[in-house]
């Protein structure tokens, strides 16, 4: 007998960047990269925020230069 997977009604996000066409991510958009920090200002991982590998690169990278031009804090208080 062949087991099935249990659909639990979850479907597979799809990365917002490739969704929306975007050629790169801009690190001066701050409300767009304000989207994949946490409460605490950390990176949120892939898994949690459903962009692709090549992107969440860009958007790691993205987001440190931000920081490094003080348009995105380092920490939360």
């Amino acid at each position: 007998m062949a087991k099935t997977q249990p659909t639990h009604g979850t479907k597979k996000r799809q990365c917002y960047f490739c969704y929306s066409n975007a050629s790169h991510i801009d690190y001066k958009d701050v409300s767009t990269l304000r989207r994949y920090l946490s409460s605490f200002a950390k990176i949120v991982p892939r898994k949690r925020s459903g962009v692709c590998m090549a992107h969440q690169r860009k958007l790691s990278s993205a987001i440190k230069r931000a920081r490094i031009m003080a348009l995105i804090p380092f920490v939360q208080k």
